[in-house]
């Protein structure tokens, strides 16, 4: 086997800490770009659900953006990132209500507003698993606070000081803390609110619903694809020294996952609904791969991505068959593609990744290339530890939100539709 690793030169010190002008350009370019992946959830839940609940929908997306910014400007980045008197392994501490003078405010406003686009889609993923029946009260109260969520986990496994880091598990663009963190709180969010009314019939099997607009979906789906790139690109931090290598490996790394996504969704949907290319379940296979590749993305093989988003694509698709066998009511299919696609990410890191000597992401060789358990072990840990931080978090907080604002919306609004009765349409 090719042993040769992905980058041969050795990185300087702490190279990917090092920010100049050039590096805060592509950062603050791709966060920009990554924001624009509020409007392909956006487009991609409203397309899938009811008409009567398409506004609505769209308006929670706009809700994550405005309450969940708040929250990380005020706590969140202090929690993720901040290197203050009392940081430690568990979250960082500095940087409440965030501001820098002149001399860091590059460094610190850059890193801020790309980890912002983070943790508003990491909320935003939830949005789509309580599609249709939450109160849009409740959700704007749990947009706030869970952003706690997402903080911890990201403190854990990217900053200097967190404890996955030091036991050297690798995320390269946030498989875990943005995809695994929203899955699993999606499906606990799914599980509190219950299936909507009459999503199954009296033999519990699934009714036909019809999507508000197909075209949409793909739109939506379009527009996640784009915005993927600028999360994976954007994830190596810059372009100076050896950055912008890694950075268009993962380009290309992270197209090929979403083909091998595409072909998945493209082969179940034939396979499994008489002969007919359904657009929920095409759009899940791309996501499902886009959602795999994350962990990975600047250092693995081409080819290798091909198979990571095939495979990550087929787990979603048959992840959503499997939430509807135990009417388990997943609107968009929140659940499967970040929550069962993201542990396969995770997982493959510790299988397939190569030793990194340009910005030292990757120490070590995967088992299936010669390397040690040890990596494969920490992956294993990560997964464990973010999914039960995130289920009770989302527990916690969405018991809490419950006795301040009723968490389901009345039947009579669930029956008439969001649209009307919230915001007047």
């Amino acid at each position: 086997m090719n042993k040769s690793n992905l980058t041969s030169a050795s990185p300087p010190a702490d190279q990917r800490d090092i920010i100049v002008p050039d590096d805060a350009t592509w950062i603050l370019t791709s966060a920009f770009i990554i924001f624009t992946m509020q409007s392909g959830f956006g487009l991609l839940e409203a397309g899938m659900v009811s008409k009567k609940n398409e506004t609505n929908i769209m308006v929670k997306n706009a809700v994550d953006v405005i309450y969940g910014g708040l929250s990380y400007w005020l706590f969140g980045f202090a929690f993720s990132f901040g290197e203050g008197e009392g940081t430690n392994a568990f979250c960082g501490v500095g940087y409440f209500l965030t501001d820098a003078d002149e001399y860091e405010m590059g460094d610190v406003f850059a890193k801020y507003f790309f980890q912002l686009s983070f943790a508003t889609t990491s909320t935003t993923i939830v949005s789509g698993a309580m599609a249709e029946r939450v109160n849009l009260k409740a959700y704007t109260l749990f947009s706030f606070i869970n952003t706690l969520s997402f903080s911890f986990p990201a403190h854990w496994i990217w900053a200097k000081t967190g404890w996955l880091k030091k036991m050297g598990a690798i995320d390269v663009a946030g498989c875990g803390p943005v995809h695994l963190v929203g899955g699993v709180s999606g499906l606990v969010a799914t599980l509190m609110l219950k299936p909507r009314t009459g999503r199954y019939d009296d033999q519990g099997r699934p009714k036909p619903l019809k999507m508000a607009s197909p075209t949409n979906v793909l739109l939506g789906t379009f527009m996640l694809w784009w915005g993927w790139l600028g999360f994976n690109c954007g994830s190596t931090f810059g372009i100076t020294g050896g950055k912008w290598k890694l950075a268009s490996r993962s380009a290309v790394v992270t197209l090929n996952g979403s083909i091998g996504g595409g072909i998945s969704g493209m082969v179940y949907s034939y396979l499994f609904h008489k002969n007919k290319l359904l657009i929920d379940t095409f759009a899940t296979g791309i996501l499902g791969g886009l959602v795999s590749i994350t962990a990975i993305c600047a250092i693995v093989r081409p080819w290798e991505a091909i198979l990571i988003g095939a495979i990550g694509g087929a787990i979603a698709c048959g992840g959503c068959s499997l939430l509807n066998r135990l009417r388990i009511d997943d609107p968009v299919g929140c659940v499967p593609t970040h929550f069962f696609a993201s542990v396969w990410g995770l997982i493959v890191v510790g299988l397939l990744v190569e030793k990194d000597s340009l910005m030292d992401l990757s120490k070590e060789y995967g088992v299936l290339k010669g390397g040690s358990w040890r990596l494969l072990g920490a992956q294993l840990l990560a997964i464990v530890c973010i999914s039960v931080w995130s289920a009770v978090m989302t527990f916690v907080m969405l018991c809490g939100v419950d006795r301040v604002v009723k968490l389901r919306m009345p039947l009579i609004m669930e029956l008439e539709g969001a649209d009307k009765w919230e915001h007047g349409i």
